[in-house]
C-alpha cells in the first residue's frame, strides 16, 4: 500500500462534515474503493436535531449513538445538549480499530471527547498513525486543528465547500487526495 495520506475536514457545527463524508464514503465504493471507519449522521424529528447515529460504512451498520434527552443507556453527557449510550461509544471506537487496512478511512468526527478527555473514538488515533489506508479523513472542528495536528501525520486541511459538486468530479478530487 502506497503512502497513506491523512487531511482533516474542518468546519463548524452544521457546516456539512458529515454530508461530505457520506458522499465521499459513497463516491468511494462506487469506485471499488474498500472503505472504513464511522459517520455520524443527524438524527432529526420534526425538523429539529434530535439524535446522532453512529454508521459504519464498510458494511452500513447503524446505531443510535447520542440523544437529546438523558436515560438509562444515554448517560454520558457531552457538551450542553448530548448525552451518549457509553456502548455504541465502545462498539464505535471498536469499528474504527478493526478498519485497516482499507482504501478510504473516514471518521467523523474526532472532537473535545476524544482530544481532551480521553473517550470516544480513542483507537483513531493508533489507527490513522498506522497509516494502513490509502487516505485518510478525519473531521475535526477548526479550534481542535491545533491538538489533531500534534497528535496524528497530517497532510493538510480541508473545507467541505472545497469538494466538487458533481459524483465524476468527487471520484478525481478522491484520487487527487490520495496521491
Amino acid at each position: 500500500m502506497a503512502a497513506a495520506h491523512l487531511w482533516i475536514l474542518s468546519a463548524p457545527s452544521g457546516a456539512g462534515k458529515t454530508t461530505l463524508c457520506k458522499r465521499l464514503a459513497a463516491t468511494a465504493r462506487s469506485s471499488g474503493w474498500d472503505v472504513a471507519g464511522l459517520i455520524t449522521p443527524a438524527v432529526f424529528a420534526d425538523g429539529v436535531k434530535v439524535g446522532i447515529d453512529a454508521l459504519t460504512p464498510r458494511n452500513d451498520e447503524s446505531r443510535r449513538l447520542a440523544q437529546t434527552t438523558p436515560s438509562a443507556d444515554f448517560n454520558l453527557p457531552v457538551g450542553r445538549q448530548w448525552h451518549f449510550d457509553p456502548a455504541v461509544v465502545a462498539w464505535g471506537d471498536r469499528q474504527i480499530a478493526l478498519s485497516t487496512p482499507c482504501d478510504l478511512l473516514v471518521v467523523d468526527e474526532l472532537g473535545p471527547l476524544e482530544f481532551q478527555r480521553g473517550q470516544g473514538w480513542v483507537s483513531a488515533f493508533d489507527v490513522f498513525n498506522q497509516g494502513r489506508y490509502r487516505l485518510g479523513i478525519v473531521a475535526v472542528r477548526p479550534d481542535l486543528i491545533a491538538e489533531a495536528r500534534q497528535r496524528l501525520p497530517i497532510w493538510g486541511v480541508i473545507g467541505p465547500e472545497a469538494a466538487p459538486t458533481t459524483e465524476d468530479a468527487l471520484s478525481t478530487w478522491l484520487s487527487t487526495l490520495a496521491d
